[in-house]
């Protein structure tokens, strides 16, 4: 039994660098998130597509590696989904991506999850989709749920269509979590603060927003408060978004703000406990931008980085 359930697609990502050999990594936002909050001691199974092939068999190793359930299609039938991830001289990635999404519906959710987190492709990409939605519409009386959307503009199609998808998840969420480049894609033209007021609006008691260097920002509907970034030399970016989503995660898990019975609280939480997760969240994330590949931290380096 999990206390999370993340459901969303793996990928196996293949790092492209100047004058480096191409590396494949494990991947996929959904599957790093998992085991980013596995690696803080956080029993939690991902719902996916996995392939029985090479990709698919580096990926389940490093996702058990770290003790995630595996749960969904498994093996024989799917083929595991890939990126090209290129790096600029600053470590800075773009992706190309080879991914077919098709996860089927699932009969019966796992009991006792107390949250729910989905992501990126697996969140707007039918079929699956579709049962992604409905894992979410099942669990979430007894579980609060967390989005990213991690927008990955090829895959998204039409513009409005691709809009229209997002906030359909987002209106299904507790908690959303973007990055600044996600939201300019997006809606081109607003504010960071307009559009995190109108998703509060659709549902979410927290939103928060990502932005690189200049550290992040939490909207509730007591307003907004920044949180610094944590000086670190960039290896690549990598993992970096899905290693502060599972840090936020396992933040306020500590501080009792998950689970259906935690809503309340949840929609007013204290400046001092936003503060706390938004340290520990760019803490998770700067460790791992220091290091190649979306390796995020496991709870000893998280203690010890903090102090």
């Amino acid at each position: 039994m999990s206390d999370f359930l993340v459901v969303g697609e793996c990928v196996a990502d293949i790092v492209r660098a100047p004058g480096r050999p191409d590396v494949p990594h494990a991947g996929g936002s959904p599957a790093n998130v998992a085991y980013g909050l596995a690696r803080l001691g956080r029993r939690t199974g991902l719902l996916t597509q996995l392939g029985d092939d090479a990709a698919g068999e580096l990926i389940g190793r490093h996702l058990r590696s770290a003790g995630v359930e595996l749960l969904g299609d498994l093996g024989a039938g799917t083929v595991t989904p890939t990126a090209v991830v290129t790096l600029d001289g600053q470590g800075h990635a773009s992706y190309d991506f080879d991914v077919r999404w098709t996860l089927r519906p699932v009969v019966e959710p796992p009991a006792g999850v107390r949250h729910v987190h989905i992501g990126s492709i697996g969140a707007v990409t039918e079929p699956g989709a579709a049962a992604v939605r409905e894992v979410v519409t099942r669990l979430r009386p007894g579980a609060t749920v967390s989005y990213d959307p991690n927008v990955r503009p090829t895959l998204l199609g039409p513009h409005p269509e691709a809009v229209a998808r997002v906030e359909e998840c987002v209106a299904l969420s507790d908690l959303v979590k973007a990055s600044d480049e996600d939201l300019s894609w997006l809606y081109p033209g607003r504010t960071v603060r307009q559009v995190a007021e109108a998703w509060l609006a659709a549902g979410p008691a927290v939103v928060l927003v990502t932005r690189g260097a200049d550290g992040s920002v939490a909207y509730t509907a007591a307003g907004g408060m920044s949180g610094d970034p944590v000086p670190t030399k960039v290896v690549d970016t990598v993992g970096a978004g899905d290693s502060f989503m599972s840090a936020v995660l396992d933040g306020l898990a500590a501080c009792g703000l998950l689970g259906s019975a935690a809503r309340p609280r949840l929609e007013a939480p204290d400046e001092a406990t936003l503060a706390i997760v938004l340290r520990r969240a760019a803490t998770a994330a700067a460790l791992t931008v220091s290091r190649a590949g979306a390796r995020p931290p496991d709870l000893a380096e998280l203690r010890s980085a903090l102090g």
